[in-house]
């Protein structure tokens, strides 16, 4: 499975990505659904749906090219390059990927420009503190110790754990 998914990664970079964001993304909500949302209720598959498709459409290629930017500019893995690289992540990236985000999920269910606006001035503020709590010490192993062509697969095994957050705030 590895040799494949490396495989498919040499061909297909930001087709594999994007599909290991999608099943990231759907597993976070499939999870937060099941066992955080209202006991006993159904699944809400066409929520997942607008889940898995953000981590396909989105997350994916995004990260692909964000990561990718990132270790061009700054190469190398001593502290303050690793140190650098999060707080860039942390200081501009997680602003526009929470925003982003947000736009995506609230377009996707056919909300008003003024909705997104609206969720994207109450939460996105919210969805940065709670990046600053979850991922400035996983990336500080990701970029010291993950080759740039794993990280999004790096970041996408723990954003299965962050995305159970993201799906209750972006849902809510």
């Amino acid at each position: 499975l590895w040799n494949a998914y490396n495989a498919s990664l040499e061909s297909y970079p930001i087709l594999t990505k994007a599909i290991t964001s999608l099943i990231g993304f759907l597993a976070g909500d499939l999870i937060a659904q099941k066992f955080l949302g209202e006991k006993g209720a159904p699944i809400d598959w066409a929520r997942a749906a607008r889940m898995a498709s953000f981590g396909f459409l989105l997350h994916g290629p995004t990260g692909h090219y964000f990561y990718g930017a990132l270790d061009r500019l700054i190469v190398g893995t001593s502290p303050i390059k690793v140190a650098s690289k999060v707080a860039i992540d942390q200081i501009l990236w997680a602003p526009v990927f929470t925003a982003m985000f947000f736009s995506y999920l609230g377009f996707t269910e056919r909300k008003s420009v003024k909705e997104v606006k609206t969720k994207i001035t109450n939460d996105t503020w919210t969805g940065v503190t709670t990046s600053w709590k979850f991922w400035p010490l996983a990336h500080a192993i990701n970029f010291a110790f993950v080759p740039t062509s794993q990280r999004l697969l790096y970041v996408n095994s723990l954003q299965i754990g962050y995305n159970v957050i993201l799906s209750i705030l972006g849902n809510k």
